[in-house]
């Protein structure tokens, strides 16, 4: 049986399971208990835990040669769940590392301006993990799929740069790639390469110079557009809205308009101003209605309950008394 460090393990012999960190020899290992202590352990005495597929089960520990990085690459897989295209109903997202180092990531997409985490976490040497199953419906409305990787190893290793992908990925780009069997999949599968070139170290304190002469220039560039960029309290402050819903700041002239026909107008707003923070997925939203008879307020209140995904509370007292509820949208 061969042992791969980041195996998950149980003791064949005694309760209680680990992490294999490090090898000792040929015929033990150590394991990283719970309370982060290491005990050695003899590998025929232990059974694993494959809490992931291993991509070459008969492969020898490539941990034991420190020196070993050739062929290492990560990819990017798409796998359709048939191998005609006329009867593919989903796709299934993999990240595919297919190196000797473990790999810290997160897989996220652009949703308008800003990219949403959808999943992220740590992946062994020579593992893959599920990120998504999707309809093709999924890569028409977010076609930009972005990678951030880390590499490290629990021995001693060559550093490596990280990596940041965004990869495009579109019906049409599926249309028109080309599909790779593979033995770990069922189906033929769409491959985007993210990283092939596992450098030695010295090539990294190359790069890493280059890098900081990079960072210098565009702290220049970052503070020339300071004034037109926004900072995150004011994207936060843009998801929040105040509106008043006084008579007076609604129509110029209310004179003449019975309680019932202000009330209704007040009513319209505020169904409007609901709605469409709402749609705009805005988190708050305070409706200013005074405190008068409380008629208003007593309207809002019953609105509030049968709407789905909100709730509601007085708004601060410091900034408006009684005559305020405030709305939270979940």
């Amino acid at each position: 049986m061969k042992l791969r460090i980041g195996d998950k393990v149980r003791f064949l012999n005694e309760t209680g399971e680990g992490v294999v960190s490090r090898i000792k020899d040929k015929l033990s290992v150590f394991v990283e208990m719970q309370d982060g202590f290491e005990i050695p352990y003899l590998a025929s005495q232990l059974v694993p835990i494959h809490t992931e597929l291993i991509i070459d089960k008969d492969a020898d520990n490539i941990e034991l040669n420190p020196e070993a990085h050739i062929n290492d690459a990560v990819y990017l897989i798409i796998e359709p769940d048939h191998e005609l295209p006329t009867l593919i109903n989903d796709y299934k997202i993999y990240l595919f590392n297919s190196s000797s180092y473990n790999v810290l990531f997160s897989y996220s997409i652009k949703d308008e301006e800003y990219f949403q985490t959808l999943k992220h976490g740590e992946l062994g040497a020579y593992q893959k993990i599920l990120l998504k199953q999707v309809k093709i419906q999924f890569f028409k409305e977010y076609s930009y799929h972005k990678i951030e990787c880390l590499f490290y190893k629990n021995t001693h290793f060559k550093t490596q740069m990280p990596i940041v992908e965004i990869v495009n990925i579109s019906p049409k780009t599926l249309a028109e790639s080309k599909v790779i069997k593979h033995d770990e999949f069922k189906f033929p599968v769409y491959g985007f390469l993210l990283k092939e070139e596992f450098v030695m170290q010295t090539n990294v304190e190359q790069e890493l110079s280059l890098i900081d002469i990079a960072k210098l220039k565009s702290i220049k560039e970052f503070n020339s557009r300071a004034k037109t960029s926004k900072s995150n309290k004011e994207y936060l402050k843009s998801l929040e809205k105040e509106v008043d819903l006084h008579i007076t700041e609604l129509i110029e002239n209310p004179e003449g308009l019975s309680n019932f026909e202000m009330l209704n107008i007040q009513l319209e707003r505020f169904d409007s101003e609901l709605d469409n923070a709402i749609l705009k997925n805005m988190k708050k939203i305070v409706f200013i209605h005074g405190v008068g008879n409380g008629r208003l307020k007593q309207e809002i209140i019953e609105r509030l309950k049968k709407t789905k995904g909100v709730t509601y509370q007085d708004g601060s007292y410091k900034d408006y008394g009684f005559g305020a509820t405030q709305v939270n949208i979940l």
